[in-house]
Order: C-alpha cells, then structure tokens, then sequence
C-alpha cells in the first residue's frame, strides 16, 4: 500500500492504473478509522480493483465553535487498518495542499442542506460538498463509499452528483454498531465512562422507533414524541433534534413512509452524537 501526500501523485498513480483497464474505488474520510470506516473499505475493495482513502480532517466543514482542534487524530493507525483490509493508497494531504490561500469557490447547495444537521451548522454542508468534489475532481473514482449513519450527508452527495452531471456511481453501506448497539463514530472516543452508558439513549430511541414503524404506526408526530421522550428519560441527553424527512428530499413528512428517514443529533455532555433509521419498501 501507498501513502501519497500531493494532488499530483495521486493523479498520476490513478491515471496509471487507468490505462491498465483498473477500476477505481474511493473511501473520503476524516481519519481516526474505526470498523464503521473498515466496512466502507472492504466493500470498496469487493468492487473495485483499486481503492483510495483519502484521510483528510476537512477544516471547511467545521464552524468556529466545533471540535477541529479536539478531532481524535492516529495516522498511522489508519495506514495499518486499510492496509489490512487491501486499500492500494492512501492519499493524507495537508490542508494547505487542498485549500489555496487565497481560496474562494464553493460547491453549496439549497434544500437538503437546511433541515437536521444543516440547522445547527449551517456552513457544515457546504464544506462537504466543496471537499467531496475536490476529491473526485482529484481521483476521479469509478464509485465512491459514504456511511449511512451521516444520512443527510450520503443524501445530499447523491443529489450533487445527479445535478452536477458526474460520473461517479455512490455506494451507501450499513450503519455499523458496537455491541451494545452504539454507532461507530470518531467522536465516541470523547465520551467518559458515565457518558458512554448514557449514550445508548440514541440506539434505544432508534429501536422503539423502528419497532413503531414495523408494528404498523406512520404517525410522524407519535413517533417522534416517543422517541423525544425516550431519550429525554436520560438525564445526560440533550436533544438537539429528532426528525422524520422523505429521504431523498430531507424535507420534513407527517407521514413516516419509504423512503422516509428518522433521524436524531443528541448532545451526551458536550459531546454531539447522531443515529438514524431508513424505511424502505
């Protein structure tokens, strides 16, 4: 596997490999790699027959006040965990090598971007979108592999896609959870011991959710109120929201039906925590 650090060595190794008849596979991360991250590559490396990921602490897509400086950061550790699963490069730029410093154009978008997450960070979206094309305009993969425990963000890099015309096919994967049924996230890691048990609330409060929807209810309003006070039964839980959006759209809907999404960011401590649940035919 190769580490590359420069926009041109990444072009001209994917560049090689196209003229071999290769096809290309792309994993955007922020780095701190855990199994959720690990899913994404192995189903990268099933599809394609080379895989790049990059691990890039986009600096655009956080506000003022967000974690940037506090981001669990171990690029080594990364190295040793897409080496394992068969990743061909690894592309770790600095941000001055993506983000000229007179920098000033924007890949923004309207709609998907303002409801759930776009809310409390409203620049949040437009740093993705901006990066993300950054890194196909760069690597100019075949597919590209985003989580669904981000939903709103797998959302709105589809429809980039579509309206921007580029020719890359999305592959959203599975939310993957600890055993006890926490989502993997980087961010897990800010959580001290009593925060870590209190931060169940979001998977419990996804079950009931579900369990409502399977057992035949498609009130949004009763479901929502069930979860909200379910994960208010948790002292540690702060809500920021609870959500039921057509999942294309990311519009609000009273109707919880395919393809609908239930989504949730709660605050444990200071710590900002999201989980979600699709409905689908």
């Amino acid at each position: 596997m190769e580490k590359v650090y420069t926009i041109k060595e990444v072009r001209e190794q994917v560049k090689a490999w196209k003229k071999e008849g290769l096809s290309v596979g792309l994993v955007p991360t922020m780095g701190y790699l855990h199994e959720g991250h690990a899913s994404l590559i192995q189903k990268a490396v099933e599809q394609n027959d080379k895989v790049v990921v990059s691990v890039f602490l986009n600096p655009t897509q956080f506000g003022p006040t967000e974690d940037l400086e506090a981001y669990p950061r171990d690029f080594e550790a990364d190295c040793k965990l897409c080496e394992s699963i068969g990743a061909a490069l690894v592309f770790h730029p600095e941000p001055s090598e993506m983000y000229a410093s007179d920098f000033c154009t924007w890949v923004d978008m309207d709609v998907l971007s303002k409801t759930l997450c776009g809310k409390s960070r409203p620049i949040h979206f437009r740093g993705v979108c901006t990066v993300v094309s950054k890194l196909f305009n760069i690597v100019t993969p075949d597919r590209a592999y985003f989580g669904q425990k981000d939903a709103q963000q797998l959302a709105i890099i589809r429809r980039m896609v579509r309206d921007l015309n580029m020719d890359i096919e999305i592959v959203g994967c599975p939310i993957v959870r600890e055993e006890d049924g926490l989502a993997k996230s980087s961010r897990n890691t800010y959580l001290n011991e009593e925060e870590r048990k209190a931060a169940l609330i979001l998977s419990k409060s996804v079950a009931l959710g579900k369990k409502m929807v399977a057992d035949g209810e498609t009130s949004a309003t009763v479901v929502k109120e069930a979860m909200i006070k379910k994960i208010e039964s948790e002292p540690m839980a702060k809500i920021d929201y609870v959500e039921a959006v057509d999942g294309l759209s990311m519009q609000p809907v009273e109707e919880i039906k395919a393809p609908a999404l239930v989504a949730m960011a709660v605050y444990i401590g200071k710590t900002r925590l999201i989980d979600n649940f699709i409905v689908e035919e």
